[in-house]
């Protein structure tokens, strides 16, 4: 039964119900399968009835007729033995199949396919004596699997009783009936009989998985604390995600500061931008971006080409426009051909102008 934690306000997520399932954990009625199995057995009875009449008057027939003088020998008696259990067989094999399979029909809707190896693996916190004893004595389960059995006896005892109170008056006459008569009495007795008891039994399973599913689903219930913890480790914790980008920006950020010596020239806002950017037709189409940067890294990147002695051009427009509309390893848009191009072809004009 549920314990009605307060704590506990949502709805199980799909891997707490895959890990109760691969536990053997499932909501399953116990007393649902006991009237179906019922009522299909006496449906598969009432049809096989004529195989196995006709089974119980070979016999009786073979017992009376041939019986007195059967020879007793090992060879007789194996063959004997042998006649009797096939007979025994089709007369109650048919309808034992019929209740075997409804039964695993009446579990598998209940909980589908299901195989739970982990059930067959003992847990030795199940043998403390005194905990299974105030389970089956004292908890909440014992008193509700205590009200169910009383209700299920209940629903079995009213039925032949009111059925024989009818039929007490119609006993008397049955002394003057014939044999077959009267078995086609007591058979149709126990038949209203058992229509009496049968429907009380299919309400209570009925009601008996409605509160199996409800209670299945109370103690699968989460707190909000497991649910984000799950959430966490589904998409990854924040903090550690965090952590991994600040390093791969670290990784990034030293990859592309060692780049810029290589750089033609670098382009600035002037302060606040900076772009590195190389030309080499034998590398590229294009001039390609080296590095890039804002604010602090912008600074560093102007400092390193000061010390490598890369030529440094002002020029706002076509700084924010590549910073952004471009990244770091990209060759520069078409659109700006002629504006990189003009500054590179000044930068080349002054090396050669140098002795």
């Amino acid at each position: 039964m549920a314990q009605h934690d307060p704590s506990r306000t949502e709805k199980a997520t799909p891997k707490r119900r895959n890990k109760a399932r691969g536990e053997g954990s499932v909501p399953k009625s116990q007393e649902l399968p006991k009237p179906l199995t019922l009522l299909f057995g006496l449906i598969a009875l009432r049809l096989y009835l004529d195989t196995i009449r006709t089974e119980i008057e070979n016999l009786m027939r073979w017992f009376f007729q041939e019986g007195f003088t059967f020879e007793l020998t090992r060879v007789s008696v194996h063959n004997l033995f042998k006649d009797c259990v096939t007979s025994l067989a089709i007369m109650v094999l048919p309808v034992m199949m019929v209740i075997a399979v409804v039964a695993f029909i009446a579990v598998r809707l209940q909980v589908g396919k299901l195989w739970a190896p982990k059930v067959f693996k003992p847990k030795f916190k199940n043998f403390n004596v005194i905990a299974g004893v105030k389970k089956l004595l004292i908890s909440k389960q014992a008193l509700v699997r205590m009200l169910k059995s009383i209700c299920m006896a209940i629903a079995v005892a009213v039925g032949p009783y009111l059925v024989l109170k009818k039929a007490f008056g119609e006993v008397i006459p049955l002394f003057y009936q014939t044999p077959e008569s009267i078995a086609a009495y007591v058979l149709s007795a126990g038949q209203s009989m058992f229509h009496y008891a049968l429907v009380p039994m299919i309400l209570i399973g009925l009601a008996d998985l409605a509160y199996t599913r409800w209670d299945y689903e109370e103690n699968l219930k989460m707190t909000k604390s497991e649910v984000k913890d799950e959430r966490k480790q589904a998409e990854g914790d924040p903090v550690v995600k965090s952590k991994q980008k600040q390093k791969m920006m670290a990784v990034m950020m030293r990859r592309m500061m060692q780049d810029v010596p290589k750089a033609d020239v670098v382009i600035t806002n002037p302060t606040h931008l900076a772009i590195a950017i190389r030309y080499n037709a034998q590398e590229a189409p294009a001039p390609v971006v080296l590095a890039k940067g804002a604010g602090k890294v912008a600074e560093r990147i102007k400092e390193i080409a000061r010390e490598n002695g890369v030529p440094i051009r002002e020029n706002k427009p076509l700084a924010r426009a590549l910073y952004k509309v471009i990244e770091v390893g990209d060759t520069i848009p078409e659109e700006f051909y002629q504006a990189v191009a003009a500054i590179l072809a000044q930068i080349y004009r002054t090396r050669q102008r140098r002795p």
